[in-house]
């Protein structure tokens, strides 16, 4: 099991978790038990499939399953400049930014819409990698919004084992407004600026 900052008894629980979720017959679904209690999130986090991974769970999960794919969801943008997780097999934004860059006052920041290719393009993902809308998808975000919306696009459209991941990338906002209390690059796991040609969107 790859070292990441877990102590010895999250890594156990870790481990039985991988067991649990391979399945006891080639071929079956796999089915992962996530530490995460569905109740304890916010509505925006919440998606209809009901299946969720912490970042840390996605990086052991993504490590040891190899038919398991880790989607970044978040813009070109933000994993140019905000940096992107190394294991992550590819980018491919759910949202991007409006055309004409128009300027949301209640959010504080520039309009996004859905991007009209984002199912289509995981669908060629899928058929060059020889899998199908069973294999294990985990979708990850800045902080776990978009990617329970996105999960629910893909529920829409026949995946069965889609993740989100709740804290995403860069995780919740602590009490002064800053980004440090969860997420990939909170939970110490390995990410870069570089981004791989194979990555790229």
């Amino acid at each position: 099991m790859k070292q990441l900052g877990l102590n010895r008894s999250m890594a156990s629980a870790l481990a039985i978790c991988m067991f649990i979720s391979s399945g006891a017959v080639a071929g079956e679904p796999v089915h992962f038990v996530s530490s995460v209690d569905a109740t304890t999130l916010s509505e925006k986090k919440r998606t209809s499939l009901g299946l969720y991974m912490t970042a840390g769970e996605a990086a052991e999960f993504v490590g040891s399953n190899e038919d398991a794919l880790l989607i970044d969801i978040r813009t070109r943008a933000e994993v140019s400049f905000v940096g992107m997780p190394a294991d992550a097999d590819k980018n491919i934004p759910y949202m991007v930014m409006d055309e004409f860059w128009e300027f949301d006052e209640e959010k504080g920041t520039y309009k996004m819409e859905v991007n009209s290719l984002f199912a289509g393009e995981l669908d060629e993902l899928l058929s060059e990698r020889g899998l199908s809308k069973d294999s294990p998808i985990i979708l990850m975000c800045r902080s776990g919004s978009r990617s329970a919306r996105a999960t629910d696009l893909l529920a829409s459209l026949g995946y069965t084992a889609v993740y989100s991941v709740v804290d995403g990338f860069e995780g919740d906002k602590a009490k002064n407004g800053i980004r440090n209390v969860n997420g990939w690059k909170n939970a110490g796991l390995i990410w870069s600026y570089s981004i791989r040609p194979d990555q790229a969107y």
